[in-house]
């Protein structure tokens, strides 16, 4: 049969607060690390993405380079003299590239942008403990 608080001594009382103060804050430190490793993870794999777009970038450049230069040369070489169709299509090649691997970061640097690293749930929890912990003093 659980003691009525009039009934229980301060000390008791204190023990009481004390233990349940400790307990509450080991499980908010607990709470606090999860939910920072699940945004730390977040955030890996974000900057794997961007490091991924670059990469893909840079693969797709150089494997479809030398292709896309050769027939767009051609291509070229009908409406322009030869001497500027082997520097434009290069150069028109490699704006494409440049364009479509910039979409892919930027996309990915957004996404870490938008990623906030500050626990959310803990300092909410915090907020209620706070109040728990006022009302607990206060009766």
């Amino acid at each position: 049969m659980p003691v009525a608080t009039q009934d229980r001594s301060l000390g008791e009382l204190l023990k009481e607060l004390s233990t349940e103060t400790s307990d509450l804050l080991r499980k908010e430190v607990e709470l606090a690390k999860t939910e920072f490793s699940e945004k730390a993870s977040r955030v890996g794999g974000d900057v794997g993405a961007i490091a991924m777009g670059g990469a893909m970038a840079l693969a797709g450049g150089l494997a479809l380079m030398l292709a896309a230069v050769y027939g767009l040369t051609a291509l070229l070489d009908t409406f322009l003299p030869l001497g500027v169709a082997v520097w434009l299509a290069p150069l028109i090649i490699g704006g494409v590239l440049v364009l479509l691997g910039y979409g892919r970061i930027k996309k990915a640097m957004d996404d870490l942008k938008n990623t906030s690293l500050a626990p959310r749930q803990t300092t909410q929890s915090l907020q209620e403990n706070k109040q728990w912990l006022k009302a607990k003093i206060q009766s």
